[in-house]
């Protein structure tokens, strides 16, 4: 009996690590988005392009770890059908904004968000859609809620 007691002390913090994405485990740095679409998006005049996390995957990897963005960048996330969300910041080091967006593409509202943070920004209702980008960017654009955004996948 006296191995059986050390193994099920290191049995439980074994089963955690095996359970972490390769990532985590590696401390690395987040993969490129050669795996993610791309696609232009407007609202009003201004043009930008996003990469677009449509799975359950992808939207919880978001932009995990990513050090910048280029500019008029951003991640687009889609549901399958509207329904209350919220975003949060974990192990993201970029400082962006959000801007929840319904299924009609109308910006529900916008958000600022901290890098690493675990507080949570919900959407206003229903929302479809989220855009991230860079922290301002909606600002310094003149982008509200109430605007539309065109170029959102259906």
């Amino acid at each position: 009996m006296g191995m059986g007691l050390p193994l099920l002390v290191l049995l439980p913090a074994l089963l955690v690590t095996a359970c972490l994405p390769t990532q985590e485990q590696a401390g690395g740095e987040a993969s490129d988005s050669g795996t993610l679409a791309i696609i232009p998006l407007q609202i009003g005049t201004h043009h930008l392009t996003a990469e677009v996390a449509d799975t359950a995957d992808l939207r919880a990897r978001g932009l995990m770890f990513r050090e910048s963005l280029p500019p008029d960048h951003g991640m687009l996330f889609v549901w399958e059908q509207p329904e209350p969300v919220a975003m949060w910041m974990l192990n993201t080091p970029l400082p962006l904004s959000v801007a929840f967006i319904d299924e009609e593409g109308q910006i529900l509202n916008i958000a600022r968000m901290q890098p690493h943070s675990r507080t949570l920004h919900h959407s206003t209702g229903a929302a479809r859609y989220a855009l991230e980008m860079r922290r301002g960017w909606f600002q310094d654009h003149g982008v509200q809620s109430g605007q539309t955004v065109t170029g959102l996948p259906r």
